[in-house]
């Protein structure tokens, strides 16, 4: 196995040195977090599923131009991504009530949002990612109003598209959360998808029974975590042959 330079390690992912100048490899993990990381476990083969319900979701939009990090996946852990200066922002985007908004809001969870509502959190586990206003992102400096317009006609372009193909599979998509990064080329800077896409930050439901098919039964202590990943995978038409299988990851230097 190559070794490479861990650069960076977090709940579930962990990425390393790129092959060339410009890019990094991502790792998925079996860890499972939730709470801030109150609650730990292992999921076994869920890394493997992310890894590719996110290149095949990340693959989709990329062919409707909607630029992300993405280049190619390397094998049934690892994908090749490119090396973006991350914006400290967490991007909510919520089409039905569940989750934290309805704890704050008093709103019974499965309620349709009368439009899609775009939350912002500020990235910090010290802080529990609070969520902040688009006046604290600009004031802060962590992003420009330029790059929050770029950063909200995106994050829409993606709920769009993204209901209508989980729609297609028999899947309700209730909300999900995004991050973006900067790239920059020829004295340009470009905002673009970052981190990944997979059902440890999407909330899906069936659409005909309401199940959860995501992290919310690891959260909650549902039962059937794997099979609810499988599932999607399988729908997705992406369920590797034999299961999700194994893959050591790489040795990192020290």
């Amino acid at each position: 196995m190559t070794r490479r330079r861990r650069i960076y390690e977090g709940k579930a992912k962990v990425l390393f040195e790129g092959p060339e100048p410009g890019t990094l490899v991502q790792y998925f993990k079996d860890d499972a977090t939730a709470f801030n990381g109150e609650k730990k476990s292992t999921i076994t083969g869920k890394g493997v599923l992310n890894n590719r319900i996110s290149e095949h979701l990340m693959t989709k939009l990329s062919n409707i131009g909607i630029q992300n990090h993405f280049i190619r996946r390397l094998n049934m852990r690892e994908q090749l991504i490119k090396e973006v200066e991350i914006i400290p922002v967490e991007v909510i985007v919520r089409n039905v009530a569940a989750g934290s908004i309805c704890t704050r809001l008093g709103i019974t969870e499965g309620t349709p949002l009368p439009r899609t509502i775009i939350e912002y959190c500020f990235k910090s586990d010290e802080l529990n990612d609070p969520i902040v206003s688009e006046e604290h992102i600009t004031a802060f400096g962590w992003a420009t109003p330029q790059e929050l317009d770029e950063i909200m006609t995106q994050s829409l372009r993606v709920n769009d598209f993204l209901s209508g193909l989980f729609c297609g599979i028999g899947i309700k998509l209730i909300d999900f959360k995004l991050e973006f990064g900067r790239i920059y080329e020829d004295d340009e800077i470009q905002v673009i998808l970052a981190d990944e896409i997979s059902p440890d930050n999407c909330r899906l439901w069936d659409i005909k029974t309401n199940e959860k098919l995501d992290k919310d039964r690891f959260r909650r202590d549902l039962g059937g975590v794997e099979d609810a990943y499988q599932e999607v995978a399988r729908r997705l038409g992406i369920l590797p042959e034999g299961g999700p299988g194994d893959l050591k990851g790489p040795t990192a230097i020290q």
